[in-house]
């Protein structure tokens, strides 16, 4: 796609996101346009796989936001020509006994066997964001393939502890992300807030916190403003998504994201929102258009 190709593409992606964001989405994208708002605003590039990095870049800036994140560090590089931040970065992962991806989400920090592995494969990985200037790194507890909560917790202590100076030294954050179990990754560990929260505890680590993925908890155990307000201090970084079904986050799901959004706003949080549904519509940028004016809340 040439240049003035991808401009005519965000030209109509642009204007025609009004024609599918309604009155409430209108007015909520005039107050966007207007700086009110606490979030900072990212997009997971995963869900845009048609659209090539360089165009989301593109898109990104016309739209208004500052990240886009799990991407790799191959990458960073055309983020930093358009002046953008990875909010997230993804995953590392090495193969490991039977071609097992170690550092994938079935396979993380709670097998004892897979620490050597995953301390090998997120120590560069920190040094290289860090030097980058991107200060979270994502990780997976893995699944619990018959292991009880307990072990598992205790493992990825003992794995995430060997990692924890570094994390200190280079002002990295790594940030287990909250799944559901039920619908998207069976059988994951890290399922529910409480489990991951004790872990946050355990370690004791101001560089060792949660993604919560506001998707994937409304699946799992609900309350999800509640749950924020409680336990804020231990997420680092949230994600969106349409329940049901992953797609757009306005009137056809279940969730009143503007109210989450508020109540994130209200512990203080600065970081970044990522939006991580899968659009449905022809015109995907105009759908992500959307839901930043719908998460622009004061």
């Amino acid at each position: 796609m040439n240049l003035i190709s991808r401009r005519a593409y965000l030209g109509r992606s642009l204007a025609s996101a009004m024609s599918v964001s309604g009155v409430v989405a209108m007015l909520q994208g005039q107050a966007w346009a207007q700086g009110v708002g606490k979030v900072r605003h990212s997009v997971c590039k995963w869900c845009y796989k048609d659209i090539s990095l360089e165009v989301m870049c593109e898109a990104a800036k016309e739209i208004g936001l500052e990240s886009i994140e799990l991407l790799d560090p191959p990458d960073f590089g055309t983020l930093k020509k358009h002046g953008l931040h990875c909010a997230m970065v993804s995953f590392p992962t090495a193969e490991g006994p039977e071609g097992k991806k170690i550092g994938s989400i079935p396979h993380g920090f709670n097998r004892v066997e897979h620490h050597d592995l995953l301390v090998g494969i997120y120590e560069p990985l920190m040094k290289v964001s860090a030097e980058a200037g991107f200060k979270n790194v994502i990780c997976f507890s893995g699944n619990r393939d018959g292991m009880d909560e307990e072990t598992g917790l205790q493992n990825c202590v003992k794995g995430l502890q060997r990692l924890m100076p570094l994390a200190e030294k280079l002002g990295v954050t790594l940030t287990m992300e909250l799944l559901n179990s039920k619908v998207n990754h069976k059988d994951y560990m890290c399922d529910h807030s409480a489990w991951g929260v004790e872990l946050c505890k355990r370690l004791g680590s101001e560089h060792f916190k949660l993604l919560y993925d506001i998707y994937h908890m409304q699946i799992m155990e609900g309350d999800v403003i509640a749950t924020i307000e409680a336990n804020h201090a231990f997420f680092s970084h949230y994600h969106t998504g349409g329940v049901p079904g992953r797609a757009e986050i306005d009137e056809t799901q279940e969730l009143n994201y503007a109210a989450i959004v508020k109540a994130i706003n209200g512990t203080g949080y600065t970081g970044f929102l990522g939006q991580e549904f899968i659009p449905k519509r022809a015109d995907k940028l105009a759908s992500l258009r959307q839901a930043v004016g719908i998460c622009s809340v004061s």
